[in-house]
């Protein structure tokens, strides 16, 4: 709205001040503001309204130490998030972008997802919440959706110089400012870690179907889109066990991808890079921006000891929102280390089921690798506070990302 009203004022009336919201870093920041304001002006207003509801976590007995003191603390705090990205992205992101669509998008999508699961395990007194399989079903529909605008949708495209573009579909031709001849063309290419020339594009896994093999292509591109989507947000719904975890790692992943963002939607730095330079995807820094802002703003009431949860309203959407951006920016094999922490949450719940079920089978008894699983209840088990596995783990999570953006340069 506010990128119109000024772009509308510079236009007409000649305000030069308006010129400030074509810069995508300063709309970032307002993005940034707008979003803590949001959430900490709104975020008190909703826990008491979530009180005077009765919306309280029921917390079932894991002999984890402070943990019947949690009973009772509101849960759906994941509205706070939602509402703290959508407002400021609808404020001052450029709303016609096909990039902004899908990530508002799928925001809600989620939120509605998530938000479901918590009501029915508030509202109808019912633990296990929405059926496993009405979840999975919902983040198929959202990654297939992901998938599809990115096989279907003109705007979605990669520039190359016209000379790279054959044997793609070309969209656009034209003659940049240094006379280069440009052509923006369609791909299911994708940047590869740590490789010079890091490009891969998912059609060479057809390789022996010839020139048939892009028409075929989303036959593997969207199982692996929709499997990113599903693992990514559930992996992120284990991680909230803590306070203030999921939110802090998220930050830090949001601003990772908000580098990513910058620099694969600007020609220069892309071209330097040696990465793909992907029209549109810029303006991304503002989404990103936006759940920057959300999740810290959350954790003012997130943190130890949490005023409110955000439930599976927040945890679902935030993981939903991680993996789109991750695959929109064509970043999507770097989500290993960058959501290294949920990775590691998720593997020690299957490592520990997994080992459980074979002891079993085996002698007669199940045995645990973990005192406890997902592995931040292991700490918690083994008499470390929450607040300091927390403090750990997002330095865990902050290393990860440095890591992440030095696959730029690490070929």
């Amino acid at each position: 709205m506010f990128y119109y009203l000024f772009e509308l004022l510079e236009k007409n009336y000649g305000w030069s001040g308006a010129s400030l919201w074509q810069f995508i870093t300063f709309r970032a920041g307002v993005a940034i503001i707008f979003s803590l304001i949001i959430s900490l002006l709104f975020g008190g207003s909703i826990i008491k309204k979530l009180k005077r509801l009765q919306i309280g976590e029921t917390i079932r007995d894991l002999g984890l130490e402070g943990q019947k003191e949690k009973e009772g603390t509101p849960t759906m705090g994941g509205f706070i998030i939602i509402l703290a990205i959508v407002i400021p992205c609808l404020l001052v992101a450029d709303l016609t972008n096909i990039y902004i669509q899908t990530m508002l998008l799928s925001t809600i999508w989620m939120g509605l997802i998530g938000g479901t699961d918590d009501y029915i395990k508030v509202f109808r007194k019912n633990k296990k919440g929405l059926s496993g399989k009405y979840k999975v079903l919902g983040q198929i529909v959202l990654g297939i959706g992901i998938a599809a605008i990115m096989l279907l949708n003109d705007d979605v495209v990669v520039r190359m110089d016209l000379t790279e573009s054959l044997g793609y579909e070309t969209i656009k031709e034209f003659t940049d400012a240094k006379g280069e001849k440009i052509a923006y063309v369609k791909s299911t290419i994708t940047n590869v870690p740590f490789i010079k020339g890091n490009n891969f594009d998912y059609k060479d896994i057809f390789f022996f179907m010839g020139d048939n093999a892009a028409t075929f292509v989303w036959l593997i591109f969207v199982p692996i889109i929709i499997f990113l989507v599903t693992a990514v947000s559930n992996a992120a719904n284990l991680t909230d066990g803590i306070d203030g975890l999921a939110t802090g790692i998220t930050a830090i992943i949001a601003a990772t991808l908000a580098v990513f963002a910058y620099v694969s939607g600007n020609v220069n730095a892309a071209q330097y890079l040696g990465i793909l330079n992907l029209p549109g995807t810029g303006e991304l820094v503002i989404f990103a921006a936006c759940l920057i802002g959300a999740c810290v703003g959350f954790l003012w009431y997130n943190t130890y000891p949490a005023q409110v949860f955000m439930g599976d309203t927040g945890s679902l959407t935030l993981g939903g929102i991680v993996a789109a951006m991750a695959i929109l920016l064509r970043k999507e094999l770097l989500l290993p280390i960058l959501c290294g922490v949920f990775m590691v949450e998720t593997l020690s719940v299957m490592i520990q089921v997994s080992y459980f079920k074979y002891t079993k089978r085996k002698y007669g008894e199940g045995k645990r690798v973990f005192l406890m699983s997902p592995i931040h209840h292991h700490f918690q088990k083994k008499g470390i506070h929450e607040s300091k596995i927390v403090a750990r783990f997002w330095i865990v999570g902050i290393l990860l990302a440095v890591a992440t953006i030095l696959t730029l340069k690490i070929r």
